[in-house]
Order: C-alpha cells, then sequence, then structure tokens
C-alpha cells in the first residue's frame, strides 16, 4: 500500500506548501520530534499504527490546514474515525509537549519589541427587532374591518 506521504514527497517545495501549509524542512522536522517523541513516551505495549509518523503529521495538518471532518480523514487514510481522531490529537499534544512548535504566550508577545498591528472585525450576528405578534391586535382589525362593511351594505 502507497502511503499518502509517498505520494506527495516528490512534490516541488511551492506545491508541498500549498498542500500542506508547512515547508518541506518544517514538516521533516516535524516528523523526526514526533517519531523521538513516541519513542520517549512508550509506555503502552499493544499494535503499532498501521500509519507511519510522516502520515500522521500529514493526517494531523490536512485537519488543521483543511478543516476536514475526522470522518473525511479516516476514509483517506483508510483507519476508523476513532484512530483518526486518536492519531490527530495525538500528534497535536506530542508536538506541544517537545516545545518546538508552540506559539509564545500574550506577555512573550507583550514584552518583545516587534510591534503588531491588530485589525478587529466584528462580525457577531444582532437581533432585528420585528413587530411582536399580538392575538388582541389582529383580531381588533378584522372586527373592526368586517364592522365597515356591514355598515357600508346595511
Amino acid at each position: 500500500m502507497v502511503t499518502k506521504y509517498e505520494q506527495i514527497r516528490f512534490l516541488s517545495e511551492a506545491l508541498f506548501r500549498r498542500l500542506t501549509g508547512v515547508h518541506k524542512a518544517t514538516f521533516e522536522h516535524m516528523k523526526a520530534v514526533l517519531s523521538e517523541q513516541i519513542a520517549k513516551n512508550k509506555k503502552v505495549l499493544g499494535r503499532p499504527s498501521r500509519l507511519s509518523e510522516a502520515d500522521q503529521v500529514l493526517m494531523m495538518l490536512e485537519y488543521n490546514r483543511e478543516y476536514r471532518t475526522y470522518f473525511h480523514i479516516a476514509q483517506s487514510y483508510q483507519v476508523s474515525e476513532a484512530t483518526a481522531f486518536r492519531l490527530i490529537t495525538r500528534a497535536e499534544n506530542l508536538l506541544l509537549q517537545s516545545g518546538e512548535f508552540s506559539l509564545p504566550g500574550k506577555k512573550a508577545l507583550l514584552q518583545s519589541s516587534i510591534s503588531y498591528q491588530v485589525v478587529l472585525v466584528d462580525a457577531t450576528e444582532t437581533r432585528i427587532e420585528r413587530p411582536q405578534k399580538n392575538k388582541d391586535a389582529t383580531t381588533r382589525l378584522k372586527e373592526t374591518t368586517s364592522s365597515e362593511n356591514t355598515n357600508d351594505s346595511g
């Protein structure tokens, strides 16, 4: 069985980055760190994963970049939905635990000498006030209309 990573590893740097969202060197570094973290945290005996570390990283990047559901990703990699969830969350957690792929916190950003320009877009939903339905008002209108019609004919 040809893995997904074997299918895309010969893409040019630009196409690889377009597909995964990271450079090839970053992908290789993520793969190495994930392999190292898995080896370091290997405590549970059990069946080894059918997917290589490269495919696990690729699966995680697809999930984070394309917002595909676990079901769709599981179908692409021929694993169960639960396995896709487990592998993606494990890869994310292990890469974050390594400390090499986490973003700096708010305090670190505020203390840095780099100035940031922030643009906020208000995309909240606003309630539209509509006239309230009132049974009494509707009935009165009908009564006045029907009484006017009877007065005109009589």
